[in-house]
């Protein structure tokens, strides 16, 4: 049996876990090969249905948001719409990046299943993203042979728009993308973290949510500690 999800927020009428690395949000038959799946695991959980109103992607670990009724997931969706809700995330990244905002408009990223009557060439949409260096670390690894040495950065990031992989995006553009990134990362530094450090993820966790509670408009703020083996690294010495 699957252990009990960490819940960081219940109350009446929502509730907030910490989604584990690995787990869909929901069904999708894009990945048909999964049988387990944050909605299902939640309901069962709590013994009653529950509805999604944001999605963090597949590899993402962290904070995540459920409606108990359909009222209430459609004001809070509404919340997400408007851009009321303050999401924050923190990043494994390559190199030593500073702080700083990025206004990139992203083309959306279409699946050619999925988006198959989608227009191709439709528009770039406004994308911002805010983000902030926590700490820097430089490891006597030649992991590129241009570098005797190789360098990463803990960010934490707020992104002012919520474009389909968003953070891991313009991460890439900044060329300091995050590790464990299969699709907008290097793959020298995501197989030295698996091979040195064991870490097999994409090293990207939402951390704080906040938002207006949808009944008492009460401003609520919820967080979660930045995981464990995105720090391990900044304490390496060999």
């Amino acid at each position: 049996m699957k252990p009990e999800l960490e819940v960081l927020f219940h109350d009446e009428h929502l509730i907030a876990i910490d989604k584990p690395s690995g787990l869909l949000v929901h069904r999708s038959w894009l990945a048909r090969e999964a049988t387990e799946f944050a909605l299902q695991r939640v309901r069962d959980q709590i013994g009653q249905r529950v509805y999604p109103v944001h999605r963090l992607d597949r590899p993402t670990s962290g904070i995540l948001l459920f409606a108990k009724d359909s009222e209430t997931a459609r004001l809070l969706t509404e919340q997400f719409t408007e851009r009321l809700v303050q999401k924050r995330y923190h990043a494994v990244v390559r190199g030593y990046l500073g702080d700083g905002e990025l206004d990139y408009p992203l083309r959306e990223e279409l699946d050619k299943i999925a988006d198959a009557q989608a227009d191709p060439d439709k528009s770039p949409q406004a994308a911002v993203t805010r983000y902030r260096c926590v700490q820097q670390i430089e490891l006597p690894f030649a992991v590129s042979k241009k570098h005797a040495t190789s360098r990463y950065s803990l960010m934490e990031i707020e992104p002012l728009t919520g474009r389909k992989h968003q953070i891991r995006r313009h991460m890439s553009h900044l060329r300091h993308p995050i590790i464990g990134d299969t699709n907008h990362g290097d793959g020298r530094h995501n197989r030295f973290f698996r091979e040195h450090f064991s870490i097999q993820r994409l090293l990207l966790a939402a951390t704080q949510l906040s938002f207006q509670h949808p009944h008492s408009q009460e401003s609520i703020v919820i967080t979660q500690p930045i995981p464990t083996d995105f720090l391990r690294i900044f304490d390496a010495t060999n």
